[in-house]
């Protein structure tokens, strides 16, 4: 089976939609819980908080995470588009 070789796509031109999705939320917010839980530094202050899934949400809903989903069409372009550009 051949390799697909990746083409990157202009930042302007945005794949898929404007906003995240469910799945890419769900996807941010548990691998970021993971992170928390073998010990990661939060982003926020915690304020009492000990659930690591519910500090991941409020790292994503304050924008404090630098992370970049990538977008990829089957023809082998992708785009990687920072996630505080999507909330």
């Amino acid at each position: 089976m051949p390799k697909k070789t990746l083409k990157r796509v202009a930042q302007k031109s945005l794949i898929g939609p404007p906003r995240l999705t469910k799945y890419e939320r769900a996807r941010i917010i548990g691998a970021r819980a993971l992170q928390l839980s073998y010990g990661a530094p939060a982003f926020i202050p915690r304020e009492g908080l000990y659930d690591v899934t519910e500090i991941a949400k409020r790292e994503l809903e304050a924008k404090a995470l630098p992370i970049s989903i990538r977008r990829q069409l089957p023809d082998g372009t992708y785009q990687d588009i920072p996630v505080q550009d999507l909330l």
